[in-house]
């Protein structure tokens, strides 16, 4: 693979618009970065322990088709609050934006666990789905605000591989916590809930004089036209979206299709993922820092999405419960997921400055907008494929994350 410097134009860095703060010692710089790195730990972790089973719980209430409805209401109500939250974080603040959020949160889990009325459940699951991503929102622009710009990459690579051992860690205490109770799926919403409390005092002890900046004032219509006249921008909103349609489909899907159709006992389904998870803290710091200093962004992107493309169709073709193999593949999935996504990470936060909140929302909003997308997908291939061939969405999905390349191909480097 050539660097971009011999294959590509660039776009030079923020060109457009105002640095990252640089008024911060970079010792206190480093320790609130550091902070943010194990705030998004502890809210990572409270997300994931759910996640894997969330479709299943729904689906001892539901049938599986329902289940992809109740998903695509969270995602309307998700994409409503990333278009009001920028007006919220500029009247408020983020950090008073992040406390309310996670005490809302709170509320929330509260009720999963102690309500037994299914509307009342499934309405709280899509509400918690929401929530969940804006309170992403905030500490992406705590992150942000901090950031040093040259070093976009190394810090987004640091923050992610922070976050992704809490994918790692996330998959094994929900399946040890379903398994233990019986396959009683609220025990993860108890320790999801448990886990708010420590969240909510490190970002009430850390943040609560936390300067923002002047933040921008767009609609959210001259947003999507901005980014769409931006060729750059919008091919990496095409890419993202479809890489979070991938990430959606099969956090839905895929722990229904390997506990019920292949036979896996939750047990065996938590040391999958766990082994499946392992690329995202292994590799991304160091791609992160290979885009600051070596090649541009597009070429390992371009990569992954190759390779979640081509080991995601493999997974059709395997109907055998084989750990090993399941995990093997899955594992290749992910490396390219995890290529992928730390390069569309840096060339965003490398190219948008921290005040454009409304950008960041609507870059934000391809992860809901993805699960709009992902159980369409899943209704329409069943009705084509019927049910003998059901293992064959794999083979759609496979075919769809590729079409990412192109996209992918497209950008114009930051190098």
């Amino acid at each position: 693979m050539e660097t971009s410097q011999n294959t590509t134009s660039t776009v030079p860095v923020r060109s457009d618009h105002p640095p990252h703060n640089h008024n911060h010692h970079p010792r206190t710089r480093m320790h609130a970065i550091y902070t943010i790195a194990v705030i998004g730990f502890i809210y990572t972790l409270h997300m994931v322990i759910p996640m894997y089973s969330n479709s299943s719980f729904l689906n001892t209430l539901v049938n599986e088709q329902t289940v992809g409805y109740v998903y695509m209401l969270g995602a309307a109500i998700t994409i409503a609050l990333y278009i009001l939250a920028p007006h919220l974080i500029r009247r408020i603040g983020n950090y008073k934006t992040s406390v309310t959020l996670i005490i809302l949160q709170m509320a929330i889990f509260w009720g999963l666990v102690q309500s037994e009325n299914t509307i009342v459940l499934l309405g709280l699951f899509a509400l918690q789905g929401a929530v969940i991503s804006i309170i992403g929102l905030t500490l992406d622009i705590f992150l942000e605000h901090y950031t040093d710009g040259n070093h976009a990459g190394k810090i987004r690579g640091m923050y992610m591989t922070t976050l992704n051992a809490a994918w790692l860690l996330g998959p094994l205490i929900g399946a040890t916590l379903i398994n233990g109770g019986g396959e009683d799926y609220k025990n993860t919403y108890v320790i999801a809930l448990a886990m708010l409390f420590p969240l909510l005092y490190l970002i009430h002890k850390n943040f609560p004089r936390f300067k923002d900046p002047q933040y921008t004032h767009p609609t959210t219509w001259h947003v999507i036209k901005s980014v769409h006249s931006h060729k750059s921008r919008s091919y990496l909103f095409y890419t993202n979206i479809i890489l979070q349609t991938f990430y959606t489909w099969m956090v839905i899907y895929s722990p229904i299709y390997l506990h019920k159709t292949i036979g896996f006992s939750w047990e065996s389904i938590g040391i999958i993922l766990v082994i499946m998870l392992i690329p995202f803290p292994l590799i991304q710091y160091k791609l992160g820092k290979v885009a600051d200093k070596v090649y541009g962004e597009k070429e390992i992107m371009t990569l992954g999405f190759a390779v979640i493309g081509i080991f995601t169709i493999a997974l059709a073709f395997l109907d055998a419960p084989n750990i090993v193999l399941w995990a093997s593949l899955l594992f290749m999935t992910r490396v390219g997921a995890a290529s992928a996504e730390i390069m569309i990470e840096t060339y965003f936060f490398k190219t948008v400055p921290e005040n454009d909140t409304a950008t960041l929302g609507l870059f934000r909003i391809t992860r809901p907008l993805a699960t709009f997308i992902a159980p369409i997908i899943a209704i329409v291939s069943a009705y084509f494929l019927g049910a003998e061939n059901h293992n064959y969405i794999f083979v759609v999905i496979g075919v769809i994350t590729m079409l990412a390349m192109y996209p992918a191909m497209k950008l114009r480097d930051t190098k």
